[in-house]
């Protein structure tokens, strides 16, 4: 809990700061530091140990409730507050703050004084280092800068397809794209992790002579930062935003889908297929187009005759029915009327409420869909009264694939937007967190308790709604592969644990195509050392976008004699690992630790595993070197010094802080075990 301040007025009280000619104001009120000056107010409070929360506006005090992603009551923590010597500090455990009268900011160590992060102003004269450009009706454009550092790493940042675990140097867009996930938690190498705690649409410069964040259009300036090594904060953010649940047995095994299994018949066939094969299949994807209309959320009985028939041999056969969900709504649906009377739909600024142009039955071209406001709880609930009465109940369908969740907006005009949590600018980072909360309240509500969405989209909190992020619509070649492991390290650092690939690649991809094979054989063996382990793409020879469409062949047995062995030989080794697969999600679950991890992670003090962005931790115990180039017979890895590591193929043993050449045949990824670990990982 806060404690009394120190040395300072009571709480309330204007301590005026002498010692510099622009003089703002200090008070302590309720355990929290204020400064105050020429309208503006920052509010610097504690929020969890070694952490605080910072807000700034123009106007009058900081605004509560607006959408963001810490939970709405901090974790309890001690902290203190002294006002003297005209500046301000506030103590949390191991981080302070302090502000000087001009109302700059600086994080510090508790421990040395040592600087962690200071605000930096643009220019000695004006502007400072919080700028206010204003927008309109209160709103403006906010910027928020801070010093650049030389040696500085810095991570997170959601899921993006630039191939950098490090983006030092890199301008991000803070905005949901297909593949481009905005979750704006930032990991750095000094030793401090920020949330930028603001829906808006927006960007980040990680540049080399300053950090800029920037909201186009929002209400006031809010950040949360902590103090500690990553694994340390990786706990203290996931308490601050919400862990994700227990991930349930099942849906750590293999899941089977393509692009797309265009009837009840034909995908019952695949699911019998691995069953007489003897291989394991957990889940099996009923994707898009399985619907009379989008926006119906049920089955097509011309395809989907008896879909009850089909969950009693899927479940029979033990096999889990996942269902695609989209969060749009075409004009011929039969909701579309409703939700348009009731204000369900996400509003528009102009031109009529439709967001995107998209195929649908019984019409020879596109239609202008809709996509419900999933930031409106009254159309959350709606939707989900449509899922359950139509795949639910019916059916026990409890588990959905939440597509197109960005959303995915054609053209792309977020200010053309009016959420019910605010105009788009403000709040449209938010909607996917939001569309995966409709289905974990929902699912709650409805008894269940064992709630997995697969989201190609995501916000920070998303984990907390049992949301799994997939790396969205990419492509089928070794570099592209090679970007999905820092995509899915940063990933893990911005707080969701569950994440996956689609195995091989979306867009294309031949599966008699040798080259191609190949590829697939070095992705499948990355996907079953990955948290989810998923076979999706849209395979050659491909169709036109539309209701009848349907991809290549696309499963185990379809790339021949030879691949086939190998990609059987890591489903088997994926089932083998599922007790650790399910124990290191159980640290995810209950500490916030991520389950695909930086090797800096484990070892932040072997300053050479700041660098390492092509191979990762599968938990803490082991090592994963995936294959990344064509014809690659060879790899060499990095292992981390404190620990010896020994290859999980040969048994060969390692000390640590070298990097070891080990052979990479096309039927193995190198793994290494740590200080003596038994996982069976060798058949």
């Amino acid at each position: 809990m806060n404690q009394p301040a120190e040395n300072q007025p009571a709480q309330g009280t204007v301590s005026l700061a002498q010692s510099s000619p622009t003089v703002g104001t200090f008070r302590e009120r309720d355990g929290a530091l204020e400064w105050s000056g020429r309208t503006e107010t920052v509010r610097i409070e504690p929020w969890g140990p070694d952490a605080v929360r910072v807000r700034a506006r123009l106007g009058g005090p900081v605004l509560e409730n607006l959408p963001g992603a810490l939970l709405d009551e901090p974790p309890a923590t001690e902290s203190t507050v002294k006002i003297e010597g005209g500046e301000g500090r506030l103590t949390v455990g191991a981080l302070t703050v302090v502000v000087t009268a001009e109302g700059l900011v600086r994080f510090v160590r508790t421990a040395d004084g040592g600087e962690l992060l200071a605000e930096e102003r643009a220019h000695f004269w004006w502007p400072g280092p919080r700028l206010y450009t204003p927008t309109g009706n209160g709103h403006h454009r906010l910027e928020q800068r801070f010093a650049a550092y030389e040696g500085e790493k810095l991570y997170g940042l959601g899921q993006h397809q630039h191939g950098l675990l490090d983006q030092k140097g890199a301008v991000l867009d803070l905005i949901q794209r297909n593949a481009e996930v905005t979750v704006p938690v930032l990991v750095s190498s000094r030793g401090y992790t920020l949330l930028w705690n603001n829906p808006a649409i927006g960007r980040v410069e990680l540049a080399g002579n300053g950090t800029r964040w920037v909201a186009d259009s929002a209400r006031q300036i809010d950040y949360w930062i902590t103090a500690g090594a990553p694994a340390d904060a990786q706990r203290r953010y996931s308490a601050a935003t919400g862990r994700t649940p227990m991930l349930p047995e099942w849906a750590a095994g293999f899941w089977q889908c393509k692009l797309r299994y265009r009837t009840q018949d034909e995908l019952l066939e695949v699911a019998r297929e691995y069953k007489r094969r003897g291989l394991p299949l957990s889940a099996i994807v009923c994707d898009f187009f399985h619907w009379t209309h989008l926006g119906d959320w049920k089955f097509d009985p011309a395809e989907w005759p008896d879909p009850a028939a089909m969950q009693r041999e899927l479940t029979e056969l033990g096999v889990k029915l996942v269902v695609s969900v989209w969060p749009s709504v075409s004009p011929l649906s039969e909701n579309h009327q409703l939700m348009e009377q009731r204000g369900y739909f996400i509003g528009t600024e102009y031109g009529p409420m439709a967001h995107a142009d998209w195929p649908d039955k019984e019409v020879a071209s596109t239609v202008q869909v809709a996509f419900y406001d999933a930031t409106n709880p009254e159309a959350r609930d709606f939707l989900w009264s449509r899922v359950k009465d139509n795949y639910l109940d019916p059916y026990g369908i409890s588990t959905f694939w939440l597509d197109a969740c960005e959303p995915e907006l054609k053209p792309g005009f977020s200010e053309n937007l009016r959420y019910y949590a605010g105009p788009g600018l403000e709040v449209g980072n938010l909607y996917p967190r939001e569309n995966a909360r409709t289905f974990y309240e929902g699912m709650l509500a409805a008894g269940e308790t064992e709630v997995v969405t697969l989201n190609r989209s995501a916000w920070a909190g998303s984990q907390r709604y049992g949301a799994a992020l997939w790396s969205g619509d990419i492509g089928t070649d070794f570099a592209t592969l090679r970007r999905q492991i820092a995509a899915g390290l940063n990933t893990a650092l911005s707080g969701i644990p569950w994440w996956n690939t689609d195995i091989g690649g979306f867009h294309g991809g031949d599966p008699d195509d040798p080259a191609y094979r190949e590829v697939m054989v070095r992705w499948f063996q990355f996907g079953a050392l990955s948290p989810l382990m998923r076979l999706h793409g849209f395979r050659d020879p491909g169709m036109p976008l539309g209701p009848d469409m349907t991809g290549g062949p696309n499963e185990v047995w379809s790339y021949g004699e030879e691949a086939g062995a190998v990609l059987e030989k890591y489903l088997r080794l994926r089932e083998r690992l599922k007790p650790y697969v399910l124990g290191v999600m159980r640290e995810a679950h209950e500490e916030g630790l991520p389950v695909m991890r930086p090797l800096f992670l484990e070892f932040p003090d072997d300053q050479a595993t700041w660098s390492v962005d092509d191979s990762y931790l599968f938990g803490p115990d082991l090592l994963v070197a995936p294959v990344l180039t064509a014809g690659a017979t060879a790899r060499t890895a990095y292992l981390p010094a404190g620990a010896y590591w020994t290859d999980a193929w040969t048994g060969e043993t390692y000390e640590g802080g070298v990097a070891v050449t080990v052979d990479a045949p096309l039927d193995r990824i190198p793994l290494f075990l740590r200080d003596g670990a038994r996982l069976p990982v060798a058949e």
